[in-house]
């Protein structure tokens, strides 16, 4: 049996680990486009600001591959796959035959159509190459404006400016963090960079960017008219499903590639997972894109052990983030800005504390829930959502009074609820 991943990231990963789950000897080609093996795509900030090394973002030793039996083609793209001869063609000019295929394609960075964004001194931030680029430059950087107020534009402002660069977020939105938190959690973590720093500008997009005779990058026009100078850009609004191979071979795409519960995709023998994938959202119950790290691994997961030929059902991904901004914790799953009708919302905000949670109950189930500063009930309130554990009144009201953790319930609740065969709950 001949196991063919395209693609190197956290769904890579844990494809490889569920295909020799139940596959120990089936050979196993990963082709990457990048230059290294897995690594932890979160980490590059932390790389970037100089507080790790490259060695330190691998995901696995060195001679993980070498011991499972992968082989690892790197700094290789595939250009077409042959669904009828079932085999993929490499940029090397190599042709592998496959029993079973994933893609693991990923995303790429969205860059809008901003007049002068193509040209010198424009950077994105999604792959450890990036963060080396910019690695190389910072300490010639002075001023930097980073388009997207997301998680990966802040992180990307904080690294830089750790490194003592003048950085300004731009941001669309009211405030940042608009689509991962809510309006308590975005506002107190934009205090906090305010109060360290950054400099903040919402409701504003970037106009133009603006460049010498010579093509120079000079800065960055906004919609307000107001003007950022800048010797380098980082475009961090977001990243779109790389989509194009399958939509080349003919599979089924919509936002992302459309899969079964199996995350095999319309042409059998085919699967796809991770940031590229449409696939079942737990709390929505619909298939959609969720590019989240935890679910790409889970999808990858799954699809080994099934490209393996376990037949194990996708239990549906879950939005998570977990991130810190200059020690103020922040950790927000499932759904968190939801419909005003149908959902009981409770919030506890406390300014001088810098501490927030809100609490997302549909019926008699949590689905969904942010903090801020206090994280300490992350792990009970994820593991409510996860199994879907239906609450009391007397544990719903518990939960809503802030109750330390170890007096909300007993950590036997979960016994019997996770199965560590498949990774998922159990039924």
């Amino acid at each position: 049996m001949t196991y063919v991943i395209i693609g190197g990231g956290a769904s890579t990963l844990g494809a490889i680990e569920g295909i020799r789950r139940y596959d120990k000897q089936g050979r196993i080609v990963v082709i990457s486009a990048e230059n290294e093996p897995i690594y932890g795509r979160p980490l590059i900030s932390y790389m970037l600001a100089g507080k790790i090394g490259s060695s330190d973002i691998p995901l696995r030793p060195s001679d993980y591959y070498e011991k499972n039996l992968v082989e690892l083609k790197l700094g290789t793209t595939v250009t077409s796959i042959d669904i009828q001869k079932r085999c993929v063609v490499t940029s090397a000019g190599e042709t592998i035959g496959y029993d079973k295929l994933m893609l693991a394609t990923g995303g790429t960075p969205f860059n809008p159509p901003i007049p002068g964004l193509q040209g010198p001194g424009i950077y994105n931030f999604t792959t450890a190459e990036h963060a080396r680029v910019l690695d190389k430059l910072a300490g010639s950087l002075r001023r930097v404006v980073v388009i997207g107020g997301g998680l990966i534009g802040l992180k990307a402002a904080e690294a830089l400016f750790d490194r003592g660069v003048d950085v300004s977020i731009v941001e669309l939105a009211p405030r940042v963090l608009s689509a991962a938190f809510d309006d308590d959690a975005g506002n107190l973590v934009q205090g906090r960079l305010h109060r360290v720093g950054l400099h903040i500008y919402c409701k504003v997009s970037a106009k133009e960017i603006k460049r010498g005779e010579d093509g120079t990058l000079k800065g960055v026009l906004l919609s307000d008219g107001r003007f950022l100078e800048a010797e380098a850009v980082v475009v961090a609004i977001g990243v779109v499903p790389e989509k194009s191979l399958a939509t080349a071979a003919g599979l089924k795409v919509d936002r992302g590639i459309q899969v079964d519960d199996r995350l095999q995709t319309s042409v059998p023998g085919i699967y796809a997972a991770g940031d590229v994938v449409q696939a079942l959202d737990m709390i929505a119950g619909d298939n959609r894109v969720v590019p989240i790290w935890p679910n790409a691994y889970n999808q990858g997961f799954t699809a080994g052990m099934n490209m393996a030929g376990a037949d194990r059902p996708f239990e549906g991904g879950l939005a998570m983030n977990s991130i810190s901004f200059y020690g103020l914790a922040t950790t927000s799953v499932g759904l968190v800005n939801p419909p005003e009708e149908g959902f009981d919302v409770h919030t506890l905000l406390n300014e001088q504390k810098q501490s927030y949670r809100k609490l997302v109950f549909k019926e008699d189930r949590l689905v969904g829930y942010v903090l801020v500063g206090d994280i300490d009930c992350a792990g009970l309130y994820t593991g409510f959502i996860r199994f879907k554990l239906p609450l009391t009144s007397e544990v719903k009201e518990q939960l809503i009074s802030g109750q330390p953790c170890a007096l909300l319930w007993p950590e036997e609740i979960f016994k019997n609820q996770w199965n560590p065969e498949s990774g998922t709950a159990a039924s």
